[in-house]
């Protein structure tokens, strides 16, 4: 019985992480937009992205999100799926 009540716990966390996460085209959004849309990216780093890309210009690519300090790539496989570039 704890078996299965500790599989609805992790399956509702799962459930409910997949809901909160929705795509984000990071040449365009606010960075509370970001911060919302994209896991393990809170409202400092986003408004990091946001500078960055006020600074250098749009990503080329979702891949480019890594040059922004403070994501790196485990960051960036998380959310690839999420990070549009439009």
């Amino acid at each position: 019985m704890k078996l299965i009540s500790q599989s609805a716990v992790l399956a509702t966390f799962l459930f409910s992480a997949t809901l909160n996460a929705s795509p984000v085209n990071i040449n365009t959004a606010s960075a509370s937009d970001i911060a919302k849309s994209l896991s393990g990216i809170g409202m400092s780093k986003a408004q990091q992205v946001v500078k960055y890309r006020q600074k250098n210009g749009n990503f080329q690519n979702a891949a480019d999100i890594v040059l922004v300090k403070g994501i790196g790539s485990s960051t960036y496989e998380k959310n690839k799926a999420d990070i549009l570039i439009k």
